[in-house]
């Protein structure tokens, strides 16, 4: 199996995030032992946010690592866990809601695929770019 990095590049669909976490300089620490479990908005997703935004965040390192740890939470929590919680603390600090009502829900971001497996964590596939307060 691979990384968390690996597996998103070979999906294909994470070409911004890849790009974002490697401008980021995060590669080494989602390469890292883990465990991890990131919650990963597609290409589209990130085509969702208003235009030129994601061209202002890689000019705004501190910004763009403060999003992008907001998607990443320590320990590898699969979607059976996922389901019984309200909440979870991600490595930028704060917490994101979780709502397994209707599906899963991540703050305002559907979870589209849940438990794509890497060496160290586990990705859920998020339609939409979660933004801390």
């Amino acid at each position: 199996m691979a990384d968390i990095i690996d597996t998103a590049v070979k999906a294909g669909s994470f070409n911004t995030l890849v790009a974002a976490i490697k401008a980021a300089n995060l590669v080494d620490t989602l390469k890292g032992a883990g465990p991890f479990t990131v919650f990963a908005p597609t290409d589209e997703a990130f085509a969702k946010l208003p235009a030129g935004t994601v061209d202002k965040l890689l000019q705004d390192i501190p910004k763009l690592t403060k999003i992008l740890t907001y998607h990443v939470v320590s320990g590898k929590v699969l979607s059976g866990e996922v389901v019984k919680l309200k909440s979870a603390t991600t490595i930028e600090g704060s917490d994101v809601k979780i709502d397994a009502s209707h599906g899963v829900k991540v703050n305002d971001a559907t979870v589209a695929t849940a438990d794509v497996a890497a060496d160290n964590g586990v990705i859920h596939i998020i339609d939409t770019v979660l933004i801390p307060a």
